[in-house]
């Protein structure tokens, strides 16, 4: 219980903070203007830390690496954290590939919840428009490839299912890997 309480706490803050990095990073890539509540939000929460790391560290073309360095910056303190909290067992030289690992498990969640929210949304007929489509403009780089080889079925596009489930694929696998980190770690 001494464990689990703080981990979850670690896990919802840095889950908010470095999501925030990464959509921040994705909607950049991508051009989605941040002009919106969405885009302001991320700005909101992520300024703090994305912005002293810009003068440091410059985007590659369309790539906003201060970004992705302060998620994964973010990610590498919750398992410091974790790792102290645990007594410090195990070597810690592991802990940057540890968070690298988690900042991909960070991404594939943050892409899932895209995935779901862009779904319903499809089902909802008076959601925002606005809203709507700024995550069809997130999502759609996603299913595209996808709707090649996916036909509708009666009227319904499965390839945000299809996109969900190769997620969870690429999840499961990070999560072995992780495990095998941690084993490499003792």
């Amino acid at each position: 219980m001494f464990y689990q309480i703080p981990a979850f706490l670690l896990d919802v803050i840095v889950g908010l903070l470095g999501g925030a990095c990464l959509l921040r990073l994705y909607m950049q890539y991508h051009r989605v203007p941040f002009g919106n509540p969405l885009g302001r939000f991320v700005f909101a929460i992520s300024d703090w830390i994305v912005l002293p790391l810009r003068r440091v560290v410059p985007p590659v073309k369309r790539w906003d690496l201060a970004s992705a360095i302060a998620a994964w910056l973010l990610v590498m303190a919750k398992f410091l954290l974790l790792w102290l909290l645990m007594g410090g067992l195990g070597r810690w030289t592991i802990l940057p590939l540890v968070s690298l690992i988690g900042l991909l498990q960070l991404a594939v969640s943050g892409l899932t919840a895209l995935l779901i929210v862009y779904a319903v949304l499809s089902w909802v007929p008076s959601a925002s428009s606005m809203l709507q489509d700024l995550i069809a403009r997130l999502a759609e780089p996603l299913v595209r490839p996808l709707r090649r080889f996916i036909p509708l079925v009666g009227g319904v596009d499965l390839s945000p299912l299809a996109a969900i489930v190769l997620l969870q694929i690429v999840a499961i696998v990070l999560g072995n890997l992780m495990g095998s980190v941690f084993t490499l770690g003792r």
